[in-house]
């Protein structure tokens, strides 16, 4: 009996030690793992980063950093729309240790984006471009396996937009047919010419007010830029040149929208007098634009949400850095080679039966 009681002891006192040598190296390891994981440093380089949308998706790329502090470091750089600095700042971005970069190009022609790539390419480092052209995405993704497109869908914003107009138009027809020629005279802001959401946005909004069966006749189209400050420029030329012709003004994005009005408040438009009112429609869901709208001033935008944005590009990126597929662990969809930004496109319209 004596010599099983040992024999039991022993085998206990062995377990034990097995038990507590097992701990310490579980807690080793995750002492190592904990010790050596790498924050990821993502180059962040946005042709303009005073564009209030933009703005907002730095803030929503900062907000996500301080909640992951532990795993990724954003730095943004400002080439200040222009190709040189920008060139001058991603050939210095590419001599640091950065994970990953995120671009968005003050010129997407096919040259430049092909020159971009191959320069990120030298070093061997995930690439993510953005607002590219979809034909110049497909040629240009056979140049190197590690670069990613993102882009929104323009289109579902542009058709948003569209039904925003045409909306108002249904029901409050006698004020915006100002001429009452049943046809809506408008002018266009629009965004840069080589990047596929102004395009996508104008054609779909103008087809949306087709279809809905409303005759349209385009008095200008202006490429603003983006640019608050030229589309206000531009609306108060073209409001004298058209001496009251104008109907509509239908906005690439907010600030644009933002700059025509304050245009036409200065001929007395868009102000307290209802019977003067331009209707002018945005994209972005800004909130000054919201809040323009709530007085009656502004007539809809839709809303894209800047936060929803800044997770893809950190979803997706996260996913390059650790070589996984782009949608890895994502609901994110791929359209003709480009990963398309999940907005829901809500609308803010104003109220109608306060006109």
């Amino acid at each position: 009996m004596k010599i099983l009681n040992k024999r039991i002891a022993i085998i206990l006192l062995t377990l034990t030690i097995f038990l507590l040598v097992s701990i310490t190296q579980v807690k080793t390891i995750a002492s190592l793992d904990l010790n050596t994981s790498r924050v990821s440093n993502i180059a962040v380089i946005f042709f303009v980063t005073d564009d209030p949308f933009t703005m907002k998706v730095i803030e929503s790329l900062k907000n996500i950093e301080n909640e992951n502090q532990n795993r990724v470091k954003f730095t943004f750089l400002n080439p200040k729309n222009n190709i040189a600095i920008q060139d001058e700042i991603l050939d210095a971005a590419l001599q640091t240790k950065y994970d990953l970069f995120i671009l968005y190009l003050p010129d997407r022609r096919e040259n430049v984006v092909e020159g971009a790539i191959n320069k990120i390419k030298q070093k061997n480092k995930p690439l993510i471009l953005m607002n590219i052209i979809p034909e110049v995405a497909s040629r240009a993704s056979k140049l190197y396996e590690k670069v990613v497109f993102v882009t929104p869908d323009s289109k579902k914003a542009g058709i948003a937009q569209g039904k925003i107009i045409a909306d108002f138009w249904n029901k409050n027809k006698s004020s915006l047919d100002a001429n009452g020629d049943n046809i809506l005279q408008y002018v266009l802001l629009q965004g840069p010419s080589d990047d596929p959401q102004p395009i996508d946005r104008s054609k779909y909004a103008i087809s949306t007010l087709n279809d809905s069966g409303i005759k349209t006749q385009e008095l200008a189209r202006v490429n603003a830029n983006w640019s608050k400050d030229l589309a206000k420029s531009s609306i108060d030329n073209l409001f004298l040149k058209y001496n009251g012709r104008i109907e509509a003004i239908i906005s690439n994005n907010d600030a644009m929208a933002i700059g025509a009005i304050e245009a036409l408040q200065k001929y007395g438009y868009n102000k307290d007098n209802k019977s003067k009112n331009i209707a002018v429609v945005g994209i972005d869901g800004l909130q000054e634009a919201k809040d323009l709208i709530d007085k009656g001033i502004m007539t809809g935008t839709v809303i894209q949400d800047p936060r929803i944005e800044a997770e893809v590009l950190y979803k997706v990126g996260m996913n390059l850095i650790k070589n996984l597929s782009p949608t890895e662990n994502t609901d994110y969809k791929v359209v003709d080679g480009e990963i398309i930004i999940p907005f829901p496109y809500d609308t803010y319209i104003r109220n109608i039966s306060e006109s």
